[in-house]
């Protein structure tokens, strides 16, 4: 449906954390994505929304996707440092 990718900035439009950002940890199905953001949504569980659901940003954070593609772990903390410039 929508063209997110592992690794792409978004923000939630709706639910209990609208006007979050979050980063794609993981394709679910058709319809929804994967989102972390480790503080309240750490990257052990991430929380599954719908692509109407997010507002996409137009930037990929590299470093994480290119380290879910190989496999490595990932730390809440450095998915906290990456999100950081686009909390307002």
């Amino acid at each position: 449906m929508e063209d997110l990718q592992i690794g792409q900035v978004v923000r939630s439009k709706a639910g209990r954390d609208k006007g979050r950002v979050f980063v794609v940890v993981g394709k679910f199905d058709d319809q929804h994505v994967l989102v972390a953001d480790g503080d309240l949504r750490k990257i052990e569980k991430p929380k599954k929304k719908k692509f109407k659901h997010l507002q996409r940003y137009n930037d990929v954070i590299w470093q994480i996707k290119e380290k879910i593609l190989r496999g490595d772990k990932i730390t809440n903390e450095e998915i906290r440092k990456f999100l950081e410039p686009y909390k307002s």
